[in-house]
């Protein structure tokens, strides 16, 4: 059995070694010495960058680069592999791969460049939802957008720190609705720690930390029993001034391409006919209410 393992081991540790060596010579090949700020040097048998540039422009050695691209059993470091992603003009995702390959925990997935623009069809997603209540945030739990359900349901609206952890805590207009704050507080606070777990340095979660310790002895008092959860989903039970108890599933998700956002989609859970009261709060019937001068 052991050597059974150990040969698996051993062939997987082979076929990852082969890609890195295809992976390589195709992103050097698309790579010219113009990009890369080199004389052109006339016609090339081969298209792109050599490898003794490569190396060089990375500040590494000609031949140990010669047998990382062989895919030999060489010890490799974060920083050269991130020269050589610079170098080979890797994309997020691209670098992420490479550190796979050469045996490296990847670095943590960031925002690729050009992605920006994606939250219009992110936009276009969260509106499409209705009349369910969705909503966007960033990493630090800042609401980027949100629908007109989120509004109407779940009280999001100018005038607040619209900051969903703080307004969690803060907001009258949300507590005053929420049956279920006080099992979702230690929920919600719970997956706040295992996000500041993951960037024990960052200045924005220390920002908001400072911000939520100041709100009061309630955060405080759940931060201190040192739990963590996963962001996954959540039970919300509320009570709507117009339609009275609704039932909804938060969801978590996240998009590959924008790590530092996080979607928030909200499904009507059978009870309390729930999804028909969703519905007409959509509707110009309810709309016609003015929702926010209804107390509470």
């Amino acid at each position: 059995m052991a050597g059974q393992v150990e040969e698996r081991a051993d062939g997987a540790k082979a076929r990852r070694r082969s890609e890195l060596r295809d992976f390589l010579m195709s992103r050097r090949a698309r790579v010219t010495p113009a990009e890369a700020g080199l004389p052109d040097g006339g016609r090339r048998r081969t298209p792109g960058l050599r490898r003794e540039e490569v190396a060089v422009l990375a500040g590494v050695g000609a031949s140990w680069y010669q047998w990382l691209e062989q895919g030999r059993n060489i010890s490799v470091s974060p920083q050269v592999l991130d020269a050589v992603s610079r170098v080979l003009k890797l994309s997020g995702t691209e670098r992420r791969h490479l550190y796979v390959l050469a045996g490296l925990n990847p670095p943590a997935p960031r925002a690729e460049e050009g992605a920006a623009d994606m939250c219009e069809g992110l936009r276009r997603l969260i509106d499409t939802w209705m009349p369910y209540p969705a909503h966007i945030m960033d990493r630090y739990y800042n609401c980027v957008i949100y629908n007109d359900a989120a509004a109407t349901v779940l009280a999001m609206r100018p005038g607040t720190t619209q900051n969903c952890v703080l307004d969690f805590f803060t907001d009258p207009m949300y507590r005053s609705r929420s049956v279920s704050w006080r099992e979702n507080a230690a929920t919600l606070v719970a997956q706040l720690r295992a996000a500041c777990s993951e960037h024990p340095e960052d200045e924005g979660f220390q920002e908001l930390l400072t911000r939520l310790h100041a709100t009061g002895d309630e955060f405080t008092s759940l931060w201190e029993r040192q739990d963590i959860r996963p962001a996954g989903q959540v039970h919300k039970e509320l009570d709507h001034p117009l339609v009275g108890i609704l039932h909804v599933e938060s969801t978590a998700l996240k998009v590959p391409a924008r790590p530092d956002l996080t979607i928030v989609l909200h499904t009507p859970l059978p009870l309390a006919d729930t999804a028909a009261k969703l519905a007409w709060l959509a509707s110009p019937e309810a709309r016609r209410g003015a929702m926010y001068r209804v107390a509470g």
